[in-house]
């Protein structure tokens, strides 16, 4: 069985997502204190170096950036690792950043860490939402939302800086 690709976004779209994504994330965060920017590992950490950089070019407001380390396969059985200190963290807008959410478990479970300390606010930043929730996980920022199957597959490569895709397989 032959399986048909099609791509969804392209680089100059993803480009584009994510600088208005940026944008929105300056518009509602106008006076934090600082913003750090928390990618999960692989395609979601991509994503927050990319949406760091963008804000950056707009915003005075500071920023960080922090990797989340989790296996997605089995979030429980795990240990959920971050690789800055979290009590840097507090009084801080923490936006979590993945590249798609689907059902919503693998944020939901990055959050983790997060809860044991005092924030200034929790948000959430996707590039794609499949609309799949089985976990009450809303994206506070979302690039594309996508109507798919259960069996369709949504690839994101961000990792040649020339040529960003999207595809659906």
């Amino acid at each position: 069985m032959t399986t048909i690709s099609n791509v969804i976004l392209k680089h100059e779209q993803i480009v584009q997502k994510i600088r208005r994504i940026a944008f929105e994330v300056y518009e509602d965060n106008f006076g934090a204190k600082e913003i750090i920017f928390a990618g999960i590992k692989g395609n979601g950490y991509h994503f927050a170096e990319l949406l760091k950089a963008e804000f950056d070019k707009i915003s005075t407001i500071p920023s960080d950036i922090t990797k989340i380390t989790i296996d997605k396969t089995a979030p429980l059985q795990t240990f959920i690792e971050v690789d800055k200190d979290l009590k840097e963290m507090e009084g801080k807008v923490i936006l979590l950043a993945d590249d798609v959410l689907n059902t919503g478990r693998t944020l939901a479970y990055s959050i983790k860490p997060f809860l044991g300390i005092r924030i200034e606010k929790l948000q959430v930043a996707v590039l794609v939402d499949r609309g799949y929730h089985k976990f009450p996980v809303i994206p506070s920022f979302t690039g594309y939302e996508l109507s798919t199957t259960v069996k369709q597959n949504v690839e994101v490569d961000l990792t040649d800086h020339l040529s960003f895709t999207v595809t659906l397989t």
